[in-house]
């Protein structure tokens, strides 16, 4: 082979490579550029009703402490109603709900099985019934801000449809893993979240800490049954015209697991969820990012198209790998080393923006450090054989 055709072979090859993690890199630049903080929104007109609809499965343990946060919630108690949507329980979820004071919903189902059943439940009995303007969906391990209903109601003032809160980690102290979750929760959550928002683009849901108006319910029935029934919605919702709106004023911490195994059936049902949604979502979205010309619908498949941080991170190391090869015959081609830093450069500032988000200070920079053992985990995580169609809920660790 000439010079000339080998230096063009190993170029088309390092630019193959290089393209997914340049175009992610590309991208969440932008992002991490337009993540300045948001102007906080006042609410001035309307004191809308709300159904709080906690969905458990088995989360006795945790569930009453999930409920004492609520009721400090700032809202005239005639406008809320707090409801436990105890789904498919074995333990004594139900009756702790009760012994809380609020309205419990028991839904034993084992036919159907997923958060997503649960919420299509909620959702349908609250339409019913007809008495909420809006309904918020609050995990039940999760605690909330007391002026959560207040940021809500400033949204729905200012035309929201669908809403998500600032959703941070609730134990981050506890380990490097919850601590390095907490960073992450600050990038792919508020970061993102903050950008798309200045946008106006959807930010997503993120399954805890989010509310949706009767309006919307009507227009756009919930239907997401998936793994990721949070992200299904949001698509659809956004294929149907309607973006979630990101209310960086009230805040959702959860309890985010320490244990590697759990940890590990999270992350699997979560890339397995995804790849599935990116499989048959992605299409629709660019169809009607060109037709209706949607901003929303083109971040949205954009979304789903960008692999995750340690995949573009591993995907830089193996082109600057291949570069310093090819540069073995071709000495020019070492350039692509440089673009490789480039990127990493990207990553490194898009993830202390996170850092910066989260709150963590000096103790979130010593999380850091254990970085990339936690990328080694995920692509562990991916590898291993699991099965790809079943739900496995989250076993709480003092239940």
């Amino acid at each position: 082979m000439s010079p000339a055709l080998l230096s063009i072979v190993l170029t088309a090859l390092l630019l193959c490579v290089a393209a997914p993690a340049l175009a992610a890199c590309a991208y969440l630049l932008c992002l991490t550029l337009w993540s300045a903080r948001l102007p906080a929104l006042r609410h001035t007109r309307t004191v809308p009703r709300f159904d709080i609809v906690v969905p458990a499965h088995d989360e006795a343990a945790v569930i009453g402490r999930c409920l004492a946060s609520l009721h400090r919630l700032d809202w005239p108690a005639q406008r809320l109603q707090l409801i436990v949507l105890a789904d498919n329980c074995n333990d004594a979820t139900a009756a702790v709900a009760r012994g809380c004071g609020v309205r419990v919903i028991v839904r034993d189902d084992q036919g159907q099985q997923g958060k997503g059943y649960a919420l299509q439940r909620a959702f349908n009995d609250s339409l019913a019934a007809s008495w909420a303007d809006a309904v918020v969906i609050v995990d039940a391990d999760t605690q909330v801000s007391a002026d959560l209903l207040q940021g809500f109601a400033a949204a729905m003032d200012r035309g929201a449809g669908v809403g998500q809160a600032r959703y941070g980690v609730l134990n981050a102290a506890e380990s490097w893993r919850t601590g390095l979750m907490a960073i992450a929760h600050g990038a792919f959550h508020d970061l993102r979240s903050q950008a798309r928002e200045r946008l106006r683009l959807s930010c997503g849901i993120r399954g805890n800490g989010w509310f949706v108006t009767h309006d919307v319910l009507r227009q756009v029935p919930y239907a997401a049954l998936s793994l990721t029934e949070d992200l299904e919605y949001g698509i659809t919702l956004g294929l149907a015209g309607h973006r979630v709106h990101y209310v960086a004023a009230a805040r959702v911490d959860a309890v985010m697991e320490s244990s590697e195994a759990v940890a590990r059936r999270q992350r699997q049902r979560w890339e397995d969820g995804r790849l599935a949604l990116m499989t048959s979502q992605v299409g629709p979205l660019l169809r009607a990012a060109v037709v209706r010309r949607s901003a929303v619908c083109l971040d949205l498949a954009l979304d789903l198209l960008v692999l995750p941080l340690s995949y573009v991170a591993c995907n830089l190391l193996l082109l600057a790998v291949l570069a310093a090869v090819a540069s073995i015959w071709v000495p020019a081609l070492m350039v692509w080393c440089a673009v490789a830093a480039g990127g990493a450069a990207v990553l490194v500032v898009y993830v202390l923006r996170g850092w910066q988000l989260s709150g963590r200070g000096a103790a979130g920079l010593l999380d850091l450090i254990r970085a990339p053992w936690f990328v080694l985990w995920k692509l562990l995580t991916l590898l291993r054989p699991h099965d790809r169609r079943r739900w496995t809920p989250t076993r709480r660790r003092d239940s």
